[in-house]
């Protein structure tokens, strides 16, 4: 069964570039997106394994799973340039409503999230799911193991277990969060896991489900 390709849009900052290698290590082919594409060909380079870079359209054009990577100030702009490009395909938005200087408090914005946000942006017709809210990049960035989970959002339970697939591929979990409305919950999280980190010097605190987890069919 082959699989699918991926399209990361943002792919030239920390998480998308990280996430984009891990994934190209695990076999899948990858296109880097940014707002210029010389530099998603740059940072493509010289992460290797095969990877392509192209502007932000052209990557979702390319991708049949786009995961958008990019901050929330850049989120509005991002989804109207490639909307035209992602109908029918799952969407995987990792934004977090961080609003500079208080990362470290909780901001949810009144739609509810920021997936809701990516939703309504893009409208009927795209397969929208959200995850990777809660995992450090720096270290996603480094061959190392990584003890977190990746909480997977989204209202098609299908397209949840290709994220799921992804996240298990780059070599962490990932696991069914239920439905869309509840990625706000991961992405209030990740205001608590910054002031973790400051507060107890943590290198990147990540979350981890406890019990026995049994597959879901």
């Amino acid at each position: 069964m082959s699989l699918p390709t991926i399209a990361i849009i943002g792919g030239t900052g920390n998480l998308g570039s990280a996430i984009g290698w891990r994934l190209a290590r695990a076999g899948y082919a990858i296109t880097l997106g940014s707002r210029l594409a010389e530099n998603a060909q740059t940072k493509a380079t010289a992460l290797g394994h095969g990877m392509t870079g192209a502007s932000n359209a052209e990557a979702a054009a390319a991708g049949e799973i786009v995961i958008v990577a990019v901050p929330f100030s850049a989120q509005t702009a991002t989804y109207a340039e490639i909307k035209p490009h992602v109908a029918g395909k799952i969407v995987v938005d990792t934004t977090v409503p961080l609003v500079p200087p208080k990362v470290m408090r909780v901001q949810l914005p009144p739609e509810g999230s920021a997936a809701a946000l990516a939703a309504a942006a893009l409208g009927d017709g795209v397969r929208m799911t959200s995850a990777f809210h809660n995992v450090a990049a720096h270290k996603l960035a480094q061959d190392i193991a990584i003890d977190c989970d990746i909480l997977v959002f989204g209202d098609e339970k299908d397209a949840r277990a290709e994220v799921v697939a992804l996240a298990d591929a780059i070599g962490l979990r990932g696991v069914h969060a239920g439905a869309l409305v509840n990625s706000a919950a991961a992405e209030a999280m990740t205001s608590l896991l910054i002031f973790i980190n400051k507060t107890y010097q943590v290198d990147g605190a990540g979350i981890a489900i406890t019990g026995k987890l049994v597959p879901i069919s």
